[in-house]
């Protein structure tokens, strides 16, 4: 009982310091939680605080972006303006220069030449949008329609100002009508140049020895390197070009012999024909187990075989004359062409002249 008692007694106090150890170990765990809580409290405020900063510096940043294109746009609009009341004061001028040329009546062959834009200005003005072209617009209306001012003013104010407003009006309108008979005037300048410069080039083709309308087309004609005679497409047909080279004097002796071979043989066939008379006896030169000689055997003549010799001769000395005379044909045929290219070298070397 006293071990017991004693080693229960242990126990109770190892109890009583683990119990104390987790105690002072849970305290130091909350303080360490604490502070972490308070870290992180601390890191909220600081971080609201530098979205705040950076909200404002953002929003300032804008303020100042928009401002500046802002600026930047009135400074454009009050460029255009500027280069649209250079031009309006252009055109007044150009128009009253019109009006004086248009005293003189007759045709103006003179074409003011533009002046050549750069390839910025172009590109800038291809590439402009509906809005721009609508704020180009009303500048221009603003400029070429000026206000009315029509506030505090009495009757007879008001009916001049009506006497002036009728007085643009019909300095528009008769504006607008010389500017339409202007245009007409230039378009029949335009054809009748058009049509002048049409005849000279044909008459200048002509000269050239060139088709009419070679040189009134887009492009310039091709450059000849080659005589019209050269080079020329073949119309010929497959089964043309393969019977090009069958015939010719082969051809002509070989129906040439049949002919004759068929007629001689007609003949040779129409005969006299002579039996062979019979033996009496043995047929000399018979070997031993040779078949008896048949009783219409026919008889070999000397003399058709020297007419057939005679033919043959014949026939020979025939294709030669033929293949003298042919060669004599194509020895002028080539005569005959080269006298053709002399001719057409000398007019061509004339046209040339």
């Amino acid at each position: 009982l006293q071990r017991q008692e004693a080693r229960s007694s242990a126990l109770d106090e190892q109890l009583k310091d683990y119990i104390a150890e987790w105690r002072s170990q849970r305290v130091k765990e909350e303080e360490e939680l604490k502070l972490m809580k308070e870290k992180q409290a601390n890191r909220k405020v600081l971080r609201a605080e530098e979205e705040k900063k950076m909200a404002e510096r953002k929003k300032a940043e804008e303020e100042r972006k928009q401002r500046e294109a802002e600026e930047k746009k009135q400074k454009e609009l009050e460029e255009k303006r500027k280069r649209l009341e250079e031009a309006e004061k252009k055109r007044q001028a150009m128009m009253a220069a019109l009006k004086e040329q248009t005293k003189s009546k007759g045709p103006n062959f003179t074409i003011a030449k533009k002046e050549p834009l750069n390839e910025n200005t172009a590109q800038l003005e291809r590439s402009k949008t509906k809005e721009q072209l609508e704020e180009e617009k009303k500048i221009s209306l603003s400029i070429r329609v000026p206000p009315l001012q029509i506030d505090n003013l009495n009757l007879d104010r008001l009916r001049m100002r009506a006497m002036e407003m009728w007085d643009t009006i019909v300095k528009l309108e008769t504006e607008k009508y010389d500017l339409e008979e202007r245009l007409k005037r230039q378009e029949y300048d335009l054809k009748e140049l058009k049509e002048r410069q049409k005849q000279q080039l044909r008459h200048k083709a002509l000269k050239r020895g060139l088709d009419p309308e070679a040189l009134t087309g887009r492009y310039p004609p091709k450059i000849q390197v080659a005589s019209k005679y050269e080079r020329r497409v073949d119309i010929r047909s497959y089964d043309d070009k393969k019977k090009l080279f069958e015939g010719g004097l082969e051809a002509q002796n070989k129906e040439v012999i049949e002919q004759l071979w068929n007629e001689r043989s007609n003949k040779f066939g129409k005969r006299a024909q002579m039996k062979l008379p019979k033996w009496f006896g043995e047929r000399p030169g018979k070997k031993k187990d040779a078949p008896e000689s048949p009783e219409g055997e026919e008889v070999v003549v000397e003399e058709e075989v020297d007419h057939l010799a005679d033919l043959s001769l014949s026939l020979s000395d025939e294709s030669e004359k033929e293949e003298e005379e042919e060669e004599d044909e194509e020895e002028e045929e080539e005569e005959e062409e080269e006298e053709e290219e002399d001719e057409e070298e000398e007019e061509e070397e004339e046209e040339e002249e």
